[in-house]
């Protein structure tokens, strides 16, 4: 079987598992979002993905993203990248040239980096799009050192995210820790999700759930499922 047949039949799977915990969670068919997490997998199985209707994957670190992001674009592929890592504020003029979105805002810091970010990168004709939508990720139990804020801070960091110029407030996202019920956490951040569109006054979404437990989060209300082996099989080594 060719890579493509396999990367097509696992989409296929993935889909179809999504499309299954919609209906047993009586949400409407295509209410959930896939966000491939291509870590470690070369580019030409993402341009592949791109053939195959992907219009969006997901990247953890920000030299291998950067670096995708200028082959997807030499090769003329229509498939853009969210950063979905743990970003480094002194990472974030960079992430703001290539990401499509950010899915791990976690600090009123690197909101402030970001968005300066983007107003360099325009200035010197190194992005075009003038809004970088982002999903502030969200730390369960306020362990920050793994990425996220905390419960506390959430309504604080969305306004800040709110007054910038070039930043776009999507939604959360969460990781649940190793040591929780992710239902729990799933429904949790559902509910602050929640409650802060109706502070701001438009839905929020939420991202939660990967290859192990996604259809967990769909029934838990989740909008996007990052999954990475589901979709590209097992991981290479890097």
């Amino acid at each position: 079987m060719s890579r493509f047949d396999e990367l097509k039949d696992n989409l296929v799977r993935v889909q179809a598992r999504i499309a299954a915990a919609e209906e047993a969670a009586g949400r409407a068919p295509g209410s959930v979002s896939l966000v491939p997490v291509s870590k470690f997998h070369p580019v030409d199985d993402i341009i592949a993905l791109g053939q195959l209707g992907v219009d969006l994957v997901g990247e953890n670190r920000e030299q291998e993203a950067r670096g995708k992001a200028e082959a997807l674009a030499d090769a003329g592929a229509d498939v853009a990248i969210a950063m979905i890592g743990q970003i480094q504020t002194k990472k974030a003029n960079a992430v703001a040239r290539w990401a499509a979105e950010v899915h791990s805002l976690d600090s009123a810091r690197l909101a402030e980096r970001l968005d300066h970010g983007v107003e360099l990168a325009l200035e010197r004709g190194e992005r075009e799009r003038e809004i970088l939508p982002c999903l502030v990720q969200v730390s369960a139990d306020g362990d920050t050192s793994r990425g996220g804020a905390p419960f506390g801070e959430l309504d604080a960091l969305a306004e800040q995210v709110e007054e910038a110029t070039h930043l776009e407030l999507r939604g959360l996202m969460v990781v649940p820790p190793l040591d929780a019920v992710p239902a729990e956490v799933f429904r949790e951040v559902r509910t602050r999700a929640d409650a802060l569109g109706q502070r701001l006054g438009r839905p929020m979404l939420l991202s939660a759930g990967m290859s192990g437990d996604f259809e967990e989060a769909i029934a838990c209300g989740s909008d996007i499922v990052r999954v990475g082996t589901g979709v590209f099989g097992p991981r290479p080594v890097g």
